[in-house]
């Protein structure tokens, strides 16, 4: 039996903003539990829903020099699904109502919690082998494992991986703030270590010191070898090109099934979607403010609405679409002038763009469900998570292709009859649109060619333990 720790700043089902908290809640679940022990270790915030603070149990506690003052370390835990979660207690750190919001009170935040996380595990009595760190708010403890927690037989022969969710995202700040929240020595503050461009970055720490790094995707993997994608970390990505390795997240086969969906109006599978979808179309249809008519080709977007997402492609070529033979639908909020667009098209394509400018989990379960097609232009895209709910749901991705959009949706060849989506290669709005066009052209000229896409789209297998199986060939080979 191999133990495994997540190290992590968020997992469902406690608190959630991003794919981070997906990965971290659900790939546990997945391992082979004959062979692996693998937990779960995260910050007990405030903002967790009082509901979820309420069952958790109390372990133990010490306190631990931080910053040189004598710091309460509370240990909680609770089992869901099989898998133990543990939590680090310490209010002054971890209320608030949301768990990250000032950049310069999480550095300090997120290093007291890698410092209190290992100080945590021999009080528990649980001696990971390995210990996997997601993104930087955990980077500093391949280090710690290679410094101050290097001594003693407990953390001797731990091994770490780090995982890279979203490279642009890395804990930078001055070297001095970082050097004094990290209570590392002047050593690892050179370019070869946590230096980068004459600041301080925690990511770069884990990058440097784990013993193998992954991220999300295939194509993410060779991506961030590149300036473009690599974010200043590109050369490290290239010297330890030999550690690193994508694999593409999944996503819970449990939650998004539309054969059990209880957020949808009526439940379809492989062999019903044909009419069923229409006719939660048509619901849908009505409820979003849309002519209701389940033949008129329906393309969604539930999404942050952010330029990472491509929404500048959409904005340039809105008229364009709004021409066209089509209805549009988006879910989501984000920045204020990609809200306002959706909003004023909506007023004056009434009947056609419906702007639904909030975040519902229920309702984004409904928009996958009821459209035809769904619209991922990004800029950049690590995994996504959306196209694989969007295949599962048998809604075609139209996507460019980037990072996990290109390794999880194979383009359609109307010669071969072969693909699950359309896509397009470069960041350009008319070849976007030519896309769109294009896949509306099959949908309303080949019906049949386009639900054969939708089939093949339902049945590829994109749940976590296509997934689980690889990293679990990493631990063995890093393990032996």
């Amino acid at each position: 039996m191999k133990n495994i720790l997540f190290l992590a700043s968020e997992a469902v089902p406690f608190i959630k903003t991003g794919g981070l908290a997906d990965v971290a809640g659900s790939l546990p679940k997945a391992f082979d539990k004959e062979y692996f022990d693998c937990r779960v270790m995260l910050p007990k915030y405030l903002c967790i829903p009082e509901a979820k603070r309420a069952q958790l149990q109390y372990v133990n506690h010490f306190y631990m020099d931080y910053l040189g003052q004598s710091r309460y370390v509370g240990i909680l835990t609770q089992v869901v699904d099989g898998i133990t979660y543990y939590f680090i207690d310490n209010e002054y750190y971890f209320a608030g109502d949301r768990p990250y919001g000032d950049w310069y009170w999480d550095l300090e935040k997120f290093c007291f919690f890698c410092y209190a996380s290992l100080s945590a595990l021999p009080v528990i009595g649980f001696r990971p082998d390995l210990i996997h760190c997601h993104d930087w708010q955990t980077g500093i403890v391949p280090v710690l494992l290679k410094d101050r927690f290097a001594g003693g037989e407990f953390f001797r022969g731990i091994k770490s991986v780090m995982t890279i969710h979203n490279l642009k995202f890395q804990g930078v700040w001055s070297v001095p703030v970082i050097k004094r929240f990290t209570q590392l020595s002047d050593y690892y503050f050179t370019p070869d270590k946590l230096e980068c461009n004459k600041d301080g970055n925690l990511l770069k720490g884990g990058l440097v010191y784990a013993d193998a790094i992954t991220t999300v995707s295939n194509t993410y993997a060779e991506e961030i070898k590149i300036p473009y994608y690599g974010e200043g970390l590109d050369g490290l990505m290239r010297a330890r090109e030999h550690d690193l390795r994508g694999i593409v997240n999944g996503i819970d086969y449990d939650e998004w099934n539309p054969q059990t969906d209880s957020f949808l109006p009526m439940n379809y599978t492989v062999r019903s979607f044909k009419t069923r979808k229409a006719k939660i179309k048509a619901e849908m249809q009505a409820r979003w403010g849309l002519e209701v008519n389940p033949d008129k080709f329906l393309i969604g977007i539930c999404s942050r609405l952010t330029d990472q997402k491509g929404l500048d492609l959409i904005e340039c070529v809105m008229n364009d679409i709004c021409t066209d033979d089509l209805q549009f639908v988006v879910l989501g909020t984000g920045d204020y002038k990609y809200e306002e667009l959706f909003r004023n098209y909506s007023n004056w394509r009434r009947g056609q763009v419906s702007a639904q400018i909030y975040y519902s989990n229920e309702v984004s379960h409904q928009l996958y469900a009821a459209c035809d097609a769904y619209l991922m232009p990004s800029l950049f895209e690590p995994c996504g998570l959306s196209q694989l709910i969007a295949l599962r749901y048998g809604t075609v991705p139209i996507v460019r292709e980037t990072g996990g959009l290109k390794d999880t949706v194979q383009p359609y060849n109307e010669y071969e009859d072969t693909g699950t989506g359309f896509s397009f290669a470069n960041y350009n709005a008319h070849e976007m649109l030519n896309t769109i066009r294009y896949a509306k052209w099959v949908y309303y000229n080949d019906r049949d060619a386009w639900n054969r896409m939708v089939t093949r789209g339902m049945k590829a297998d994109f749940s976590w333990g296509a997934s689980a199986k690889k990293y679990q060939e990493m631990y063995d080979w890093l393990l032996g």
